[in-house]
């Protein structure tokens, strides 16, 4: 999925955006979330041309975002199961749906809301913390160019995440 003009760009915003900034790779990946595997159940879904999907899927596949496995009921299908990668977008998607939730509906507009399993409460908005949890706005922040030969550059690099759902502050 990589183009040309971003492949060697120093942004992560541009090299993300060009693995999954597509509508149809975001609502794939969403769907996936919900537990969506099959690439039926993903055409019913979306609505989406059945060659848009498969290209979709097959450059989603390509990436890491998705694992390719037998289906899990032993029938001859296959199935699109979220690797690791796939997983870290999770807090992606949710940030993208808060910012839809808050500015893009109508008060008492029928919409979607996400909630917690163990709670059945909707999850707190997602926020950008500091190392020593401070919340930070944009102007609390600041991007610093990082050589990669440079010694130095693990200071720069924030630490992995757990993978586990339940470990993000959502």
């Amino acid at each position: 999925m990589e183009t040309a003009s971003t492949q060697n760009n120093e942004c992560p915003v541009a090299r993300t955006l060009d693995v999954i900034g597509d509508r149809w790779s975001l609502m794939i990946i969403r769907d996936a979330f919900d537990d969506i595997r099959r690439f039926s159940e993903f055409q019913k879904s979306l609505g989406v041309a059945k060659n848009i999907l498969a290209s979709r899927l097959k450059a989603l596949v390509e990436v890491g975002v998705f694992d390719v496995r037998p289906a899990s009921d032993g029938s001859a299908y296959k199935e699109y199961v979220l690797t690791e990668k796939g997983q870290e977008i999770f807090p992606v998607v949710v940030s993208l749906r808060q910012w839809g939730e808050r500015f893009l509906f109508e008060p008492g507009e029928t919409r979607s809301v996400l909630l917690d399993n163990a709670s059945g409460q909707a999850v707190m908005p997602m926020e950008v913390r500091s190392s020593s949890g401070q919340k930070l706005g944009p102007a609390d922040c600041h991007r610093v160019r990082v050589i990669a030969d440079n010694p130095d550059v693990s200071a720069f690099i924030p630490a992995t995440p757990a993978t586990s759902p339940d470990t993000w502050r959502t």
